[in-house]
């Protein structure tokens, strides 16, 4: 009986914290998307398809930084064997394949009327479609391997793996000539990107992350309760 009061009372704590949060993450987007469309200036080049970046560049963060998540939690799983880990990257994986389909849908939408194109195999561009890949591999070696210990090996070295790739991406418009310009926004040097600007991206992707945070919760309690199920039956 004592237990059942305590899992209750842990339920309700759990409920309230994710009702803040997708309160916070509301608040969030509505001032995003307000500074982005309504305050935020028009671009002296581009004009206002610039707004697009409100959406492409903060999907491009998080697609990158999951994966990061994702590479390290597998390289983890692997050396100490933590199952913890793989379904925490398990979690996470759906969510980055989103925001990196964003990413590129949008970067396409964005590159027509600025390059007069869609799409062009630059290195920025390459090495994005390469992430897209790689989450792809990452999802189907579950799918596909019906061996759970087989495939948690297999889909743990492909995130292991598929970290150089994190490099390439960030850098490949300074290592190679692409159409991408370079970084706007600096962590180490004073950015170029004007405050009115820089202030959406933020908004936007804070709130981008409360939204993923959301979803990880709810993947993260099926995935361990799946876990759950497949340790009764062994």
């Amino acid at each position: 009986m004592r237990r059942i009061l305590e899992n209750k009372k842990i339920v309700g704590i759990y409920n309230d914290y994710f009702d803040y949060l997708k309160i916070t993450f509301l608040v969030l987007l509505i001032i995003g998307l307000v500074l982005s469309f309504f305050f935020s200036p028009s671009d002296y080049l581009q004009g206002e398809v610039v707004r697009i970046m409100y959406v492409h560049v903060p999907s491009s963060w998080l697609a990158l930084m999951i994966f990061s998540a994702m590479s390290i939690s597998s390289l983890i799983s692997l050396i100490f064997r933590f199952r913890i880990f793989t379904i925490f990257t398990k979690s996470l994986a759906p969510i980055g394949f989103t925001f990196s389909l964003i990413s590129i849908f949008t970067g396409s939408l964005w590159g027509q009327p600025t390059w007069g194109t869609f799409w062009t195999w630059d290195a920025r561009l390459t090495s994005m479609m390469l992430l897209v890949l790689l989450y792809i591999f990452y999802i189907l070696s579950w799918v596909v391997i019906k061996n759970i210990f087989t495939a948690e090996k297999i889909s743990s070295l492909i995130a292991v793996f598929g970290l150089a790739n994190i490099p390439l991406i960030k850098f490949s418009v300074i290592w190679w000539n692409t159409l991408h310009q370079p970084a706007s926004i600096k962590f180490l040097e004073e950015s170029t990107i004007h405050e009115s600007m820089l202030a959406p991206l933020i908004f936007m992707f804070i709130a981008f992350a409360c939204f993923s945070l959301m979803v990880f919760l709810i993947r993260f309690k099926v995935e361990s309760f799946k876990l759950k199920i497949l340790r009764e039956k062994s």
